[in-house]
Parts: C-alpha cells; structure tokens; sequence
C-alpha cells in the first residue's frame, strides 16, 4: 500500500492559558484526523525559529465553530503562541480520495496542465501553496515564469483529474502576462 502525505490544518492562534490552539482545518474528516492520540508531523513557516517536527493529539472541541486542540507537545501559552502558524500533515493511503468531490490532495493537483477557459494551454501546476487565507496554485508557465492563483472556484472553475487538466479563469496579470509586459 502506497500512502502519500497531506496537509490537514494550520495551527492558529493561542485559546486559553494551558496551551490550546485554534487550528485552521484543511480537511473534510477533522474528527478522524485529529483523533487523540494521532500523531501529526508539524511544518515550520519560513522563518520560524519554531523546532516542534511533530505533535501528538492531547485533546479537541468546537467552539463557536472552531476546532480546538490541545497537543502533548504544548504546554502553555507560550508555547502555543510559538506554535502559530505551524503547517500540519498527516498520511494517508494514496488511493484514498477526499469526501468531498471539490476537495483535492496536493499530490492530485501537481503536475496537472493549466488551462484557460477558450482552452489555451497556461502551463502546468507546480506546486500548492497553502495560505493563510485560501490555497494559491502555483503555474509555471510555458515561458518559466511562476504565477500565483487563488485555489478558489471562481479562478479555476474546473479540476479534471481523469483529464490531467486544470481550467483557470485567467484575468489580465493573473498567468498570462499583460500586454505591456510582453
């Protein structure tokens, strides 16, 4: 069984004073990614000075539509506040597809070929930056360049996996350069 690893959630801000964090959930099966116990390998920001590679689940609840988790690995509330912005991943069995069919691993997207919507070849998807805000496609055109687009469906309205293609609703300066830049 092959398994691949993917990105279940980014770690928040602090709740509390006994090193509960909120995390910003990348997954559709948050009660079984973060079961107690499950081991989650945790992903530095650049520039973090933060050394935690992984955390063990203590503890969740929702709060006010939000999951809380309390990890063996952080104590308190300085801990947890140099915890913020950790990425964490988890493995799955790579024929595992998520629940949800808008839904994709990371693994599913990279190497798709990009697409505008009148079918005009951008270039291929490299890489899925995963922000605070909203994931961001990272296509490398066929001319070198990298450009940036958000992971939301009104910029890519279609993801065909079967098809190995990605459509993108390209606007002036999103993939294609603009005019004045050619």
């Amino acid at each position: 069984m092959d398994s691949i690893e993917v990105v279940v959630g980014r770690i928040g801000r602090p709740h509390g004073l006994r090193g509960e964090v909120t995390v910003d959930v990348r997954t559709d099966e948050p009660e079984r990614r973060y079961a107690v116990g499950a081991t989650l390998r945790a992903e530095s920001p650049s520039g973090s000075a933060n050394r935690l590679t992984s955390l063990t689940v203590q503890r969740t609840r929702w709060h006010q539509g939000r999951l809380l988790v309390t990890f063996d690995e952080i104590a308190d509330r300085g801990a947890a506040e140099a915890a913020r912005g950790l990425v964490l991943h988890t493995t799955v069995d790579a024929a595992e597809r998520p629940a949800d069919p808008d839904e994709f691993y990371d693994h599913q997207l990279v190497g798709l070929t990009a697409y505008d919507e009148h079918g005009v070849r951008l270039g291929e998807v490299a890489a899925l930056v995963h922000g605070g805000a909203q994931d961001l496609l990272t296509v490398r055109t066929d001319d070198g360049r990298e450009a940036l687009v958000p992971f939301v469906k009104a910029l890519v309205p279609e993801v065909d996996l079967a098809a190995r293609r990605v459509v993108v609703a390209d606007r002036p300066g999103l993939v294609a350069p603009l005019p004045e830049d050619v």
